[in-house]
Formats: structure tokens, C-alpha cells, sequence
């Protein structure tokens, strides 16, 4: 019995120790497997944001290009109705005074124009005042000032501005710079009006000076709220510093870019006695601006890049003032629109009149002569149309994404090099050394780098080039160079290696299309020449947004603005799914709503991806695409129309209207009469080839007169008619 006992006892000794030995064993087995479940489902959850981030960055960089290639497309037709329309045709005449920038004026006579000394302050006036010459306390009073959201009188802007501009004359288009007297030296992308950005800039990196050596490469104005703050405490650490402050030249330090994307109307806004001289003034200081920056002999800066014809010999002896606008060829052979003109002068009562003695909106002639060949009518559809193919072909400008898809792609059919063979391969212009270095100067501010190798017109934004890596060894070998710093480009880190780390891209404007949808940067350079970067982010509210909440506020965000782009092609999306469907039974394959939504829009989209975040569901594959349509709700406007069509075109060429509208008043007043608003909508029309009836015209016209005077207000009219989204699919 005892014995029993004991055997037992002994047996469940042994199985609890063997159970024992086996707890940790099988403990640790199921923690691996657990965290292995994890590692993958946090895996999947990463790759599931990263691909709503890459098509929430596709969403926005695609809309950014098709409008500045729309921008483009429009000052082409412009400059094309100044090349053939009669001198004086009344289409002519409303713009040729963009086209009056390259007249033979001297500075001396313009610097009068400019003059500061009969604009008094007032003492109403609670802003910083200046005393010149400018010292680093002066300008280190304008940084606080702007901080406190304070305005500089317009005395001291013209007088701070016309100081900067005789400093810019006297620079070289490439600016040499050495770290050897310095520590280090930092430079700064794209700021686009992003005062908090450059703050935060200095907050962390300190003011400039001597010691501390700044390069801005360009893109300072535009999109953001305080371009011209930016502009003035940066031309004021210019003064005070002449040799420790650097500019670059941008595409958007453009007065014809100005028009669209908001610098323009920033400038009139602030100053509305003097803003059109503040403007003049500094379409001036822009063409003056140097084009690149050389740090150490090694590194090259410039706004967008390079070509496989960039020559920085050819680039440091042009005549970089000559290109007020860098998106128009030079006249070398014939006097520009208006003839060689004196300034305008100012009378007593401060109207600008011009040397025939007339009031801001008069039109001066256009030029004298032109063959008899290019006298046409507004509406000579073929003739323009062929014209502005070979004007594009020749500076290297785009009309579709299709035909960089033709161009890029691998597998293009002979049908389709057919068609490129037909878009004007043949330049009719002889080459000029002119020519040559005005796309240079294009090729500068307006290129991005590709991965594959070449050098090919850059469709998608509408100016400069692509050029890839074999391009970049061979400008960097040819110059003796080892990096090239560029911007131009919004990145998510606010900077990007490409070219075997040989070109760096880099972006100061942090949130630039949402707030969280990317960080700004800048660089620090001592002289080893190796770059640190500092990333920040000047909003306080994406600091306390997690990863996941972030990417859904940017992705919310570049959503509305697609849907808004699909409600302003309605007409043309139904029509597109119509074809599609032959028998109108109102739905479509997934695969034809998605060729279709491409065909119409053109933004190069992952379209199949994006469905279910554009609203209706399919069954079966097949969607309905009546349905899909009336899911884009958006407010309409207040005003009744008679004619629905008018409404859309307006939806579709809002900036387009806009930037028409800016041109015509020609006196910056912010208003238009009801001819000039119905010449606007002419030269939309003609731009657009379509037509637009007069009464239509006149019935909108009515429409938007709230007080009856006769004249149309050009903010309550682009706000009025401005879409916002009433309700958003789940």
C-alpha cells in the first residue's frame, strides 16, 4: 500500500516537471507567432497608407500641373493673337499691354516713375518705419512687424523695393558663393507665400548674415497669403547683406503667373492706391533676379534644372532683364508690342498717364505693320490651332498628357508616332543665339529630373524639360560640379536624392496642399560640401495628428478638389460614359468609366483605385454611371442663368476667367465694365474655341451687378460662382 503510494507520487512528480520544462517552451511559440500576426497586419496597415498617401500626392501634383499648363496654353494664344490680328483688332488691343515689357526704357526714367517721395505717411499709420540705409536692425524691426501681422506703408515698399533693384542690377546672373568665410551656408527652397514657413526657418536657423549666409532658391510669391512679405524681408537682408543673402529666379517670379495664382491680387489687395507702380516695380526687380548660385565651385543652384543644351557659360553672359516674362520668346528682330516707350509719369493728382497724354486704361497702338498673310478674324480655328502647335513645339510646351504618354511609352503604336510626327516636329523659326538662351533660361525654372535617361519636353507641366540621369553626369562633368540643388517640386519630406544622389530636390513650403500633407526643409552646407537637412512643419495642428489622421484630412482634401474638377466636366464625363454605352442602359464596365474619366480630364490617374472614394458602387463590374453623376453635389450659385452651359464653362475655366479678368483691367481696379466683361468672355471663348452667345453673356452680366452701377466687381463675381461641396460620399 505504501509502496503504491509512493510510485504514484513519484509518477506525478516526473509529469509536472516535464510539464513544467514545457509551459515556457510552448509560451514563447505562441509570443513569436502573435508577434509575427502583428508585424504582418501592421505591414499590410502601412502599405494600405502608403498607397492612400502616393494617390492623394498624385491627386494634388496633377491638378498643380494641369492648371500651370493651362496657364501656359493661355499666354500662348495670347502671344499668338498679338503675332497675327490686325494692330487694330479690338481683341488686340485688350492685352498688348502685357506684351509691352521688353521696350527700350531707361531705368533712369523709370526710377522716377517709381519714385517714393510724394507718398506721404500718415499719422494713422502704425506700422514700422524705415530709415535707409537699411541696417540689420531695420530689417530685423520689418521681420517682427510682419510676425505681428503689421503692413508696411507703400512709401517704404517703393523705396525699399527701388533700393533692392539697383542692387540687383549690378549682380551677375550666376552668384558665386564660398563656405570658406563662412561656417556653413544654408539654402531654402520654394516658399510660395509662406511667411510662417520662413519664420520658423529663421527661429531655428537664425537671422541672416555675414556669418550665416542664406541662398532662396526662388518661388517666394504665389499661392501662399504673404508673398509680399517675404519679398520685402528678404530684399531688405539683401541690402544689408549683399554678399551673404543670395536670390534666385523662380518660374513664379513672373508677372504672368503672378495673374493666376494669386500674387497679383495679394499686392492689389494690400495696396490699393499704389499697388499697380508696387507691381511694375517689381516685374522689373524679377527680370533682374540672378538665375543660379555656384557654392564652392562645386555645387550648382537653380529653381528647376537642367537640359542636355545647358551651357552656364551661355547662361552667365545673357541679358537676364531682357526676360520679364520667361514665358515668351525674345524680339530681336522687330519692336515689341508697344514701340520703344518712355515710362509712364505720374500727375499731381497721382493718375498714371501714359506719353500721349491719356488716362490708365487708354491702349496704346500696337506695332505698325504686319503682313497681309496674318491678318485674320478671331475665329480662324485650324489656322490658330496649327499656329499653336509649332509655338508650343519650338519652346518645348505641352498640349496633353497623351502625348507624353505617346512619347514615354515603350509600346507606342506607328499610328501614334504618326501623330507626334504630325505635332510639329519642324521648327519654322530659325535658331537664333537669342532663342538659344531664352531655353536655357526656360530650361532653368521650369525642368524636372526623370529616372530614365534622355532629355524630352516636359508635357505634363507645359515648360522646361525632363532630363535624366545621363543628362546630369554630363552638364556636371562638363562644369566640373559634383550636386545640383534644385526645387520646384513639392516633396513629402520636404527634400529627394534622384540621379545616384547627384540631384537634390529640395521644398521649404511645408502643408503646401493641405495641412500634414508634407514637410518643408532646409539644408545646411559647410565646406565638405555635405548637405544636412532640417525638416519642420509650421502648423501646430499636424504635430498632434497621428499618421493615420493626417493622411485622412490630405486625402479628404485632394478628393474635393478631383470632385470638383469631375462636376465642371459633367457634360463632358456624360458624353464619355454615353459612348460607352450604345443601347442607354445608363451603366458601364469599370474599365470603360475609367478610360472615359481619363479621356475627359487627362490628370493621369489611377482611376480603378479611386472609385470606391468617388462614390457610387458597382455590381457585377458594372456601375451606374447616371447615378455616379448626380453624386457630385456641389452648391450652385444664387444667380439664376438662362443659359446652363455658360455656368459649366465657368466651373471648368474659373482660373482661366480669372486670369483674363486681371489682364482687362488695366487700371487694377478690381471692377470691369459690362463691355470689357463681355470681351472676357470673347477672348474665353475664341482660347476655348467655342462659342458663347451675346445675350447669354449679358443675361450673367446682369446677373452679378448687385448695386445696379453698371460694373462688375471681379472678387464677388470669382467667389460668387466658386464651387464648394455641400455633401461628400461615403
Amino acid at each position: 500500500m505504501g509502496c503504491g503510494m509512493g510510485k504514484a507520487a513519484a509518477s506525478l512528480g516526473k509529469k509536472r516537471e516535464r510539464e513544467h520544462i514545457s509551459v515556457p517552451g510552448e509560451y514563447m511559440f505562441n509570443a513569436m507567432r502573435a508577434a509575427l500576426l502583428i508585424q504582418r497586419w501592421y505591414r499590410q496597415y502601412a502599405a494600405r497608407l502608403e498607397m492612400r498617401r502616393r494617390c492623394t500626392w498624385n491627386i494634388f501634383q496633377s491638378i498643380e500641373y494641369a492648371g500651370e499648363q493651362d496657364q501656359i496654353k493661355l499666354y500662348n494664344f495670347f502671344g499668338y493673337l498679338m503675332e497675327h490680328f490686325t494692330p487694330a483688332s479690338s481683341e488686340r488691343s485688350l492685352i498688348s499691354h502685357i506684351f509691352r515689357e521688353n521696350d527700350v526704357v531707361h531705368d533712369t526714367e523709370w526710377e522716377r516713375y517709381f519714385c517714393y517721395k510724394s507718398i506721404e505717411v500718415s499719422h494713422g499709420y502704425h506700422g514700422p518705419h524705415l530709415t535707409f540705409p537699411m541696417t540689420f536692425c531695420e530689417a530685423s524691426k520689418l521681420v517682427e512687424a510682419f510676425k505681428h501681422k503689421q503692413l508696411l506703408h507703400s512709401r517704404y515698399v517703393l523705396q525699399l523695393l527701388g533700393e533692392a533693384w539697383k542692387l540687383l542690377r549690378i549682380l551677375p546672373n550666376i552668384n558665386h558663393v564660398s563656405t570658406c568665410h563662412s561656417k556653413e551656408i544654408t539654402i531654402c527652397g520654394d516658399l510660395h507665400g509662406q511667411l510662417e514657413d520662413l519664420l520658423l526657418v529663421f527661429y531655428k536657423n537664425g537671422l541672416p548674415s555675414s556669418e550665416k549666409p542664406y541662398v532662396f532658391n526662388g518661388d517666394f510669391v504665389d499661392r501662399g497669403k504673404s508673398s509680399m512679405e517675404i519679398l520685402l524681408i528678404l530684399f531688405a537682408f539683401l541690402l544689408v547683406y549683399p554678399n551673404g543673402v543670395h536670390l534666385n529666379r523662380g518660374n513664379h517670379e513672373d508677372h504672368i503667373v503672378n495673374l493666376r495664382y494669386g500674387f497679383t491680387k495679394e499686392v492689389l489687395g494690400k495696396y490699393r492706391v499704389h499697388g499697380k507702380k508696387i507691381l511694375k516695380l517689381l516685374q522689373k526687380m524679377f527680370s533682374w533676379l540672378p538665375l543660379a548660385t555656384v557654392i564652392d565651385g562645386k555645387v550648382l543652384v537653380v529653381h528647376g534644372g537642367i537640359s542636355d543644351t545647358t551651357d552656364l557659360n551661355v547662361i552667365a553672359r545673357m541679358e537676364r532683364h531682357k526676360y520679364v516674362s520667361a514665358l515668351r520668346p525674345p524680339k530681336s528682330s522687330r519692336r515689341s508690342a508697344g514701340g520703344n516707350r518712355r515710362a509712364p509719369r505720374c500727375t499731381e493728382g497721382g493718375e498714371e498717364r501714359n506719353h500721349h497724354g491719356t488716362g490708365a486704361r487708354a491702349r496704346a497702338p500696337g506695332p505698325g505693320s504686319r503682313h497681309a498673310a496674318h491678318r485674320r478674324s478671331l475665329h480662324s480655328g485650324s489656322a490658330v490651332e496649327e499656329e499653336l502647335r509649332q509655338r508650343r513645339q519650338q519652346a518645348g510646351l505641352s498640349q496633353s498628357l497623351q502625348e507624353l504618354r505617346r512619347l514615354v511609352s515603350s509600346s507606342s503604336s506607328s499610328d501614334e508616332d504618326d501623330d507626334d510626327a504630325d505635332d510639329g516636329n519642324s521648327d519654322p523659326q530659325p535658331r537664333t543665339p537669342e532663342r538659344d538662351e531664352w531655353k536655357q533660361m526656360v530650361d532653368l525654372l521650369w525642368s524636372d529630373p526623370m529616372a530614365q535617361d534622355g532629355c524630352q519636353p516636359n508635357q505634363v507641366r507645359g515648360g522646361g524639360c525632363y532630363w535624366g540621369p545621363d543628362v546630369t553626369e554630363e552638364v556636371l562633368g562638363r562644369h566640373h560640379l559634383q550636386l545640383l540643388i534644385r526645387s520646384h517640386e513639392c516633396k513629402q519630406d520636404g527634400y529627394e536624392f534622384c540621379h545616384n544622389r547627384r540631384v537634390l530636390t529640395l521644398f521649404s513650403a511645408s502643408n503646401y496642399y493641405e495641412v500634414g500633407s508634407n514637410r518643408g526643409a532646409y539644408v545646411r552646407m559647410g565646406p565638405d560640401l555635405v548637405p544636412h537637412f532640417i525638416q519642420y512643419q509650421s502648423s501646430q495642428t499636424c504635430r498632434t495628428l497621428t499618421l493615420r489622421q493626417s493622411i485622412g484630412r490630405t486625402e479628404r482634401s485632394a478628393l474635393g478638389a478631383l470632385r470638383e474638377q469631375l462636376f465642371a466636366h459633367k457634360s463632358d464625363l456624360l458624353g464619355a460614359f454615353q459612348h460607352y454605352d450604345p443601347d442607354n442602359t445608363g451603366v458601364i464596365s469599370l474599365k470603360h468609366w475609367a478610360s472615359a474619366m481619363e479621356g475627359v480630364l487627362k490628370l493621369g490617374l489611377p482611376w480603378r483605385v479611386l472609385r470606391s472614394q468617388l462614390g457610387t458602387s458597382t455590381q457585377d463590374g458594372m456601375l451606374d454611371y447616371r447615378e455616379w453623376i448626380q453624386d457630385l453635389v456641389f452648391s450652385e450659385p444664387k444667380h439664376e442663368l438662362s443659359n446652363a452651359s455658360i455656368l459649366e464653362t465657368m466651373y471648368r475655366n474659373h482660373s482661366n476667367l480669372e486670369t483674363i479678368f486681371r489682364i482687362i483691367d488695366t487700371d487694377h481696379s478690381g471692377s470691369l465694365s459690362f463691355e470689357e466683361f463681355r470681351q472676357t468672355w470673347k477672348l474665353l471663348s475664341a482660347h476655348l474655341k467655342t462659342e458663347v452667345d451675346d445675350d447669354a453673356i449679358a443675361d450673367l452680366a446682369l446677373s452679378i451687378d448687385f448695386n445696379k452701377d453698371g460694373s462688375i466687381d471681379i472678387n464677388e463675381f470669382m467667389e460668387a460662382f466658386r464651387l464648394v461641396a455641400l455633401a461628400v460620399p461615403s
